[in-house]
């Protein structure tokens, strides 16, 4: 129903929650598809989810954007890790 409207700006909220991982696959298409006609703002904390819909990530943090950069730049940086992504054990 959003896209028919034909909206220059989309808002998502946690869009991947509770999918499989096919379906989250099928959904980050589709936004990517979105995405080609109106701008996207997407929050998920499903990290592979957002790696597969953008080139450049916005992290928040206590209410302020903490970094912007790509998900690749992010996930080595460890303050970001400590904040939000974790630690792998």
């Amino acid at each position: 129903m959003v896209v028919a409207a034909e909206p220059w700006l989309v808002l998502l909220d946690e869009p991947a929650a509770g999918m499989t991982e096919e379906e989250t696959s099928k959904t980050a298409k589709l936004v990517k598809e979105i995405n080609e006609t109106s701008a996207l703002i997407v929050v998920e904390h499903d990290m592979n989810f957002i790696r597969a819909i953008s080139e450049i990530v916005t992290l928040f943090h206590q209410g302020s954007i903490f970094m912007e950069n790509t998900m690749d730049v992010i996930s080595g940086d460890p303050r970001a890790r400590e904040i939000y992504l974790g630690h792998k054990t």
